[in-house]
């Protein structure tokens, strides 16, 4: 079994090439999403390449096997299974999950697991929107957009929020900016940068581009 920190590494690789592409992800970044420094990184990412779970280019970077992919695939259906599970059925508030979720996910055994997802009817999504992968590693793509780049007159409906820190769920919840509440488009301001949108609670809220960025709808 893989430790935490194996998982951990595996999961940044697998989430940071996610943004970027086909391309090798630079060291740098990847010690910078892990809060390492990029020495740190260079040493486990050739022991990960030792055990065959990372190709590895010095001065270029590194990226996941087919056995690595695999794994993370596998963290990240824990995680987000154990995210829906606490807020579902432990009722916690979806803000305060995630650090939860990011202990749990190297504890909880593949028996447990599979209860959860019995219990809570195979989910294909966390509550942040974020895509379960199936027990073969599978999971449902969906062609999103941020809420920054929509028309005005745009109705929608939110279907995930990128950022995941405490303060900005707060925000989105406060202001019915969660997945699967509707969401139009009333007005934006390229030159400020800004959007004016109402939400499902039937507020009208401007948005500055920091903040819708980080929501993506339908």
């Amino acid at each position: 079994m893989a430790t935490s920190t194996v998982e951990n590494y595996i999961k940044a690789i697998y989430l940071e090439c996610r943004e970027i592409g086909d391309e090798m992800l630079p060291i740098g970044r990847l010690a910078q999403s892990l809060s390492v420094v990029p020495g740190t990184a260079t040493t486990m990412v050739k022991s990960l390449c030792e055990a065959g779970l990372v190709d590895y280019e010095p001065r270029v970077g590194t990226k996941l096997t087919k056995q690595g992919q695999a794994l993370a695939l596998h963290v990240l259906r824990r995680h987000r299974l154990v995210e829906l599970f606490l807020v579902e059925i432990l009722k916690m508030d979806w803000s305060e999950i995630h650090e939860e979720a990011e202990h749990l996910e190297h504890v909880i055994s593949d028996r447990v697991l599979e209860r959860i997802d019995d219990l809570l009817g195979h989910p294909q999504y966390d509550p942040h929107g974020d895509p379960i992968p199936s027990h073969s590693g599978h999971f449902q793509e969906r062609n999103l957009q941020s809420l920054v780049n929509c028309d005005a007159g745009t109705e929608t409906k939110v279907a995930r929020i990128v950022d995941q820190e405490a303060i900005f769920l707060q925000f989105a919840e406060k202001n019915g900016l969660v997945p699967g509440n509707s969401v139009q488009i009333l007005n934006r301001d390229d030159a400020a940068n800004a959007i004016e949108v109402k939400t499902a609670t039937g507020k009208t809220l401007t948005l500055g581009k920091q903040a819708a960025v980080k929501i993506e709808v339908e």
